[in-house]
């Protein structure tokens, strides 16, 4: 039986096997500074690899690279950009085990998550894939009858993306897929956590013909600084984002000089609402699944987790045992169910905000501290008692902690589950149709889940409302975020 020690060292060689450079216009380069930046893995804390640690300079030769290949890439029949990404996503899925791994050995979610969130990235590039050749516009005679009206849709431009740690492949091709599906250039910045992901999939779009300069791609422990420089720079037409509320308001208001186009996809405070009519069992199986997916570090996350009292100690209990018995170790250890926190902060601030919902008197039915032994784990937690005030509530907790709060009325649910800033996703479970739909369509989120823990789909619109984001990825909407509306009026004077 292979040992967790050399699981590690397998996964650690296919770490070595990618690219660790600046891809620019093409081609693998180090930083111009000759500066690294640690990659480590939060299971144990030892460094896996060592990548690029760009600098202003270096964001701004992937930006010149995108630019001076934009016009041929805009120019590119739709279905030649579609096939490109059909190539992609069929060598996604041809090498999903050791992306998988590798995947696991950076963010440290368990190998059957990174193994699913593979099979979901690569959906990305297939779905876009096919919204490539669907880029429509309009004709039609003016009502004066003197013109015609043509509409036609064309690429934004060079983009900037920048994506997450939580989700280092998906939040990518989320990203590419429809910027290059809609003609546009870009340059990636992934997390300066896991970087791995993103430069292995940089070199499968490589592998699979994308031209030169099409993708660009650098990795910095200076995010603020270079990207700072990035938007500042008149060439860039769009800056896509995912990541906290708080620096998407400053990403916002850098954008705000240039007139940026912009999406945002920030930070969620989901309300998990379970009524007294609802299939108690599915509820606790939607609540293990809304809270547990990806560590409970996911921005559609179960948040705050609203009872109504009458089954309120019963979904408790259940749910309590369900995350009591879940198996906390390595990502890479087939045994795992949960694995660790991303870092060392991580893990001080998931413990915070226990110990704080303790003080003000809430109870710990399990879970409710990390384990010794080295790693950022900490264990499942279900807090009941919880009072509406604390920052477990009022804030995303990014980890694995239930924290119950007893409701007695639909309009308090409603209530509490709206008070919040934020307003990204939402869960609902009760057996009444007509509650369902109305309770939905009260709450203050841009997607809600009825009676089912994971919404997240290729083919579905992601975003939220408030301060939860602006526009929508995925979907056949996701396309429309790299396009601009052109109209023509054409004289008819016959």
């Amino acid at each position: 039986m292979t040992s967790l020690t050399d699981t590690i060292a397998a996964a650690e060689s296919i770490a070595d096997s990618v690219p660790k450079g600046v891809f620019v216009g093409g081609e693998w380069r180090g930083s111009g500074s000759g500066a690294v930046l640690a990659v480590d893995d939060p299971g144990t804390g030892q460094t896996i690899a060592e990548v690029a640690d760009a600098g202003v300079e270096d964001g701004l030769a992937a930006l010149s690279a995108a630019v001076d290949a934009q016009a041929s890439w805009a120019a590119t029949p739709p279905r030649e950009r579609g096939e490109i990404l059909r190539r992609a996503f069929e060598q996604i899925l041809a090498r999903r085990d050791d992306l998988a791994r590798l995947m696991t050995l950076e963010m440290g979610k368990p190998l059957a998550e990174s193994q699913a969130e593979v099979a979901y990235a690569a959906e990305f590039f297939r779905w876009f894939s096919e919204e490539a050749v669907r880029i429509d516009g309009g004709y039609l005679v003016a009502p004066g009858g003197g013109s015609r009206v043509v509409v036609t849709r064309q690429p934004v431009g060079p983009s900037l993306l920048v994506t997450p740690w939580n989700f280092p492949m998906a939040m990518g091709t989320r990203k590419i897929g429809p910027a290059l599906a809609a003609g546009c250039t870009v340059v990636v910045k992934p997390a300066r956590q896991t970087p791995l992901s993103m430069l292995a999939l940089v070199g499968i779009l490589q592998d699979v013909g994308l031209p030169s300069g099409v993708v660009n791609v650098f990795t910095t422990s200076r995010s603020g600084e270079v990207t700072s420089a990035l938007l500042r720079d008149s060439r860039l037409r769009k800056l896509s984002f995912t990541g906290s509320t708080e620096v998407g308001r400053t990403l916002l208001a850098q954008c705000s000089d240039k007139v940026l186009r912009t999406s945002m996809e920030l930070g969620g405070n989901a309300p998990f609402i379970v009524f007294d009519d609802a299939d108690l069992d599915l509820a606790v199986e939607g609540a293990v699944q809304a809270k547990m997916r990806n560590i409970g570090e996911a921005c559609t996350a179960a948040n705050r987790f609203y009872v109504q009292r009458g089954v309120a100690q019963d979904f408790s209990e259940a749910l309590a045992e369900r995350l009591g018995s879940l198996t906390v170790g390595h990502g890479l250890d087939p045994s795992t169910q949960v694995g660790p926190l991303i870092d060392q902060g991580a893990l001080a601030g998931v413990a915070e905000l226990v110990d704080e919902a303790r003080a003000a008197g809430a109870e710990v039915l399990t879970g409710g501290e990390a384990l010794a032994g080295g790693g950022n784990f900490y264990r499942p937690t279900v807090l009941t008692g919880v009072p509406h005030g604390v920052r477990t509530v009022r804030e995303e907790i990014f980890g694995p902690v239930a924290p119950v709060i007893v409701f007695d009325e639909e309009d308090d649910a409603v209530a509490m589950a709206n008070d919040t800033e934020y307003g990204l996703a939402a869960y609902v479970f009760t057996e009444r149709l007509d509650r369902g739909l109305r309770v939905c369509e009260r709450l203050e989120s841009g997607m809600v889940g009825l009676n089912q823990g994971v919404i997240s789909n290729p083919a579905a619109p992601f975003g939220g409302v408030k301060q939860s984001g602006l526009g929508r990825e995925g979907g056949r909407v996701g396309i429309d975020e790299y396009l601009e509306v052109k109209y023509m009026s054409i004289r008819a004077p016959w």
